[in-house]
Formats: structure tokens, C-alpha cells, sequence
């Protein structure tokens, strides 16, 4: 059997929210929509989100690097969501390993959310119905859209291609070989649910930059002289 998941390259992710704005415009207007946001932006934000971006830092001041980290449905190979669901609105497709939550079913009892160890299911306050990430399973199975087009938004969506989608059954598949060659881990996998999404680690890379280098020939400063402040004269001292 097929699992359909994202493999996301952490070390290339430079936390644009290309990703969050482009599954929130598919699957709004899709078939997972609507996605309310009743107060995005106040003290208690609330709102439905299926894909979040979360951004901190790590190291020891001031050698600190800013880390950017992706979150959303992992699509696991044993989701905890689907057997706790006493409706059985929670299930996972049995041909591409896709969770989803079949709307009708559900009565937003929210206990696929405590059930889940990673946070990603949200209750949306006007339907209320549980909701997330559905790998936009409408748009990776319409056969009239070519090939290259049946991928999530989100994948669709990224600058830097730090999100690869596809089979992580099979061992050929793009999303197989970067696990297998860049050191692909699961989120959490103490808990047992074998997540099918999976991230590339960020690679310790280090180069000293020659500052001749970052000198610029055509530099708008140098041609008005203003590039001689050593940091010493005050404001009154430069010339202008």
C-alpha cells in the first residue's frame, strides 16, 4: 500500500509562510473549506489553520541561529485520531494512507485532538467539526490535472522546494532517497504512531566569508565618497 507524505528540508525552509498562505487559499475555497478566522491576530488568536509555521532560536547568544519549522497533519501509519473517533469520522484511505475527517460523520467531540501528540487537529468554531490537513487529497487524485500539478499547495507553493511530496513506500520515490541519503527523521516517534511525514535535519555548514567579497564595485556610497566612516567621527564630522 502506498502512504503519500512530505518530506520538509529544514535546512533550506526560510520560514516565508509561502506554504501557510497557499493551503489556506487552496483549502478555503476547496473541499475542506471554509477556514475561519474569527480573531487571527489578537492576544487569543483563534482561526483554522491546517498548516503552521513555527519560527525560534537556538544556541547560545550570541551564536544563535534561527530555525524554522514547519507543522501539520503527519499522516501517521498508526494515527492514534482514528480509533478514539466514536463516530468513525476520522479514518485513513486504505489506497494512499491519507488520514482525513469525513465532515458528516463528525460531531466535534474533539477527541481525535487529545488524541493526537502532535496538535494539529483544530476544531473549527463554526462548523464545528474537527478539521486538518488533507495532503489537498482532492487535487493529488484528480487524474485531469498532469502529473507534475498533483501535489499539495503547499508543495506547489514553496520558494526554495524545501517541501517534497510523494510515496515513502516506495524506495525510488524522491521523498524515499531524501530520507535515506540526508538522514530523514520522524517527529516523536516514542509514541508509536510511525509518522509519514518526515524532516531532512538542518546540515552544520560553516564558510568564512573573504570581506573583498562583499565589497561592491558599483557601491552609490563609494561614488559619492561617503564610504570613509570608521565608526569614530560623529555625525557632524562626515560630510554629506
Amino acid at each position: 500500500m502506498a502512504q503519500l507524505a512530505l518530506v520538509i528540508d529544514l535546512n533550506v525552509c526560510v520560514g516565508c509562510h509561502a506554504c501557510v498562505t497557499s493551503c489556506k487559499q487552496w483549502n478555503t475555497s476547496g473541499w475542506a473549506g471554509p477556514m475561519v478566522d474569527e480573531n487571527p491576530y489578537g492576544a487569543e488568536p483563534s482561526g483554522t489553520f491546517f498548516n503552521r509555521v513555527q519560527t525560534f532560536e537556538v544556541g547560545t547568544f550570541p551564536k544563535t541561529e534561527t530555525v524554522h519549522f514547519p507543522k501539520s497533519c503527519l499522516h501517521c501509519e498508526e494515527p492514534p485520531c482514528v480509533p478514539v473517533c466514536p463516530t468513525g469520522a476520522s479514518y485513513k484511505r486504505p489506497d494512499n494512507g491519507v488520514v482525513l475527517v469525513d465532515y458528516d460523520k463528525c460531531i466535534g467531540c474533539k477527541y481525535c485532538s487529545w488524541a493526537c501528540p502532535y496538535g494539529v487537529r483544530e476544531l473549527d468554531a463554526q462548523q464545528r467539526v474537527m478539521k486538518k490537513c488533507t495532503l489537498c487529497i482532492e487535487r493529488i487524485t484528480d487524474l485531469t490535472l498532469p502529473e507534475p500539478e498533483r501535489k499539495p499547495a503547499c508543495v506547489m507553493a514553496c520558494p526554495a522546494n524545501a517541501r517534497l511530496f510523494g510515496d515513502v513506500h516506495d524506495p525510488e520515490s524522491e521523498v524515499s532517497v531524501a530520507i535515506r541519503e540526508q538522514g530523514g527523521y520522524q517527529l516523536m516517534p516514542e509514541w508509536g504512531t510511525k509518522p509519514a511525514n518526515h524532516y531532512l535535519p538542518r546540515r552544520k555548514t560553516r564558510r568564512q566569508i573573504d570581506p573583498d567579497e562583499i565589497i561592491r564595485a558599483d557601491n552609490p556610497l563609494r561614488k559619492e565618497d561617503l564610504t570613509t566612516y570608521t565608526g569614530e567621527e560623529t555625525l557632524d564630522d562626515v560630510t554629506w
